[in-house]
């Protein structure tokens, strides 16, 4: 069996980003529910104990049984992880006198100590927390502190258990990847054997045994993750995998056309659906956003329903839902993780739809999806895609959304997108679109006064989606796009540019 480290989950918004720092050094991992431990095998390397947004005071809080754990694997608690195993092996956690949210500076940091060697005093890590350690219990070593947190980290003395009080998993922490991998490598001896070359290979055996001579139809967005969910079934069951291509009416301009011409060059089995109709006539007077999301899903999956009964046989539903998807809709793990947003990919199928659910890349993140994707050499034209929302340009309008409005963003966004490409930067941002505000702003346009809409152009770089700063564009081309806008597309007169990181926004605005 492969190797792996197991991430229990208390509800962090952080977990995923654990995972993601740990199969950064090569080495699988899982994330299971504090309360759903699977059994010590002998393939479990360690485990990470997350964050969380309980206290370990509270009476609800989450309280592992960590007896076949703790002394017997390599053991490392974050946050309330390492709060947990401080007062419930004999220490005390009070409420913090100075509350920690952001960075901070290790005052003091072993240099001898396996988890925290190669670290510098001073380094900047990322505090998350309410609660602090007051007391260790007698075997406890402390092995870090900040000015205001004593305990920053600790070692139990005789076991490979350890605890820190801080985030190494979040960019902040400028040395965390050091710690997790002095963790993860050298405590845990994993062999970092994990690859995209090996990701494929496990996966496409697991779906062969998996769906054996099932077919499946799987819905194609022309994104990466979706494009990639396709290569990987059609490496494991060929013909068997029928694609279908929505055209929702929320598509972004002329897309429709040129991506089916794409995938249909890649040799996959593809039938485009034009139900632009039924998804503008189930967004009518809509303007609530988690409406609208309902909205597109149900007819997303009703199209789909339509079109599994056309395939004799069909038993499978194909998604290329990733980890953002899912930590932003519901806890990943059915733990206590507040809901951001729901994804209409996200949560399963209604009843009435006969057809099970196989999505091989749902405990990816979108950086290691494109890897996995070079990997199986698609075309880097549709690896280095934007991300784009399953929902489309109906959560980038702001209200009700109309044909007019979708004919006006589109024409914004083809703008906003072919000059990011033509000035060399599409591929220094990580996302990128437009979205129609729900106001009218007066403007002139000659010697006539005009009241006509306004748009936002938004601009992100991020590596995953859970995290997302703004781009600061050249001033130049911002004002060329906007004059373009302007000139070109009838019916918008402002154009504004949208500087709001992740958090505390989101990359969309619904």
């Amino acid at each position: 069996m492969q190797e792996m480290i197991l991430i229990l989950d208390f509800g962090s918004q952080y977990t995923q980003l654990i995972a993601r720092r740990v199969r950064e050094l090569n080495v699988y991992c899982e994330i299971h529910p504090w309360n759903k431990c699977p059994e010590m095998s002998d393939n479990i390397k360690g485990v990470i104990l997350s964050g969380s947004p309980f206290s370990t005071r509270d009476e609800k809080a989450p309280r592992p049984d960590l007896s076949k754990i703790k002394g017997n694997k390599p053991l490392l608690g974050v946050c309330y992880g390492a709060q947990y195993l401080a007062q419930n092996y004999g220490g005390e956690v009070l409420p913090s006198n100075i509350r920690e949210y952001g960075r901070a500076n290790l005052a003091e940091v072993s240099k001898t100590n396996d988890l925290t060697k190669g670290m510098s005093n001073n380094s900047q890590v990322w505090m998350s927390h309410g609660d602090t350690i007051n007391n260790l219990p007698d075997n406890f070593k402390v092995i870090a502190s900040t000015d205001d947190v004593k305990y920053a980290g600790f070692h139990i003395l005789n076991e490979t258990t350890y605890g820190i009080q801080f985030h190494p998993e979040v960019y902040h922490s400028a040395e965390g990847q050091i710690l997790l991998k002095n963790f993860i490598v050298d405590i845990c001896g994993t062999e970092q054997s994990w690859t995209p070359a090996s990701f494929v290979d496990e996966s496409v055996a697991n779906l062969k045994s998996k769906l054996g001579n099932d077919k499946v139809i799987l819905g194609l967005s022309g994104g990466v993750d979706s494009s990639v969910a396709a290569v990987l079934l059609h490496k494991a069951i060929g013909t068997n995998l029928h694609c279908i291509f929505v055209n929702n009416g929320l598509l972004r301009k002329n897309e429709y056309d040129q991506v089916l011409e794409s995938y249909q060059g890649m040799g996959l089995n593809v039938k485009g659906v034009d139900a632009s109709q039924q998804f503008y006539d189930a967004l009518e007077g809509i303007t609530d956003p988690e409406l609208k999301r309902k909205a597109i899903g149900r007819v997303f999956i009703g199209v789909f329903d339509d079109e599994s009964k056309k395939i004799e046989n069909a038993k499978w539903l194909g998604q290329g839902t990733i980890y953002p998807d899912v930590i932003e809709s519901v806890s990943g793990t059915g733990g206590p993780s507040q809901t951001i947003k729901s994804h209409h990919n996200v949560g399963g199928l209604p009843d009435y739809m006969k057809l099970e659910v196989v999505e091989p890349l749902r405990l990816l993140f979108k950086d290691e999806v494109r890897r996995i994707g070079k990997s199986l050499e698609i075309d880097q034209k549709i690896l280095g895609r934007h991300p784009f929302p399953g929902p489309g340009l109906g959560i980038r309008i702001l209200g009700d959304v109309t044909r007019e409005k979708v004919r006006i963003l589109q024409e914004v966004d083809a703008i906003f997108i072919n000059g990011l490409k033509e000035h060399g930067l599409y591929d220094d941002v990580w996302q990128a679109g437009a979205i129609f505000l729900p106001i009218q702003s007066v403007g002139v346009m000659g010697d006539e006064r005009t009241y006509e809409n306004a748009v936002a152009l938004r601009a992100v770089s991020s590596t995953d989606g859970m995290t997302a700063d703004w781009c600061h564009l050249p001033y130049e081309f911002l004002a060329k796009m906007s004059n373009s806008i302007i000139n070109q597309v009838k019916g918008i007169n402002r154009v504004t540019y949208d500087i709001s990181s992740k958090p505390p926004a989101t990359i969309e605005w619904e």
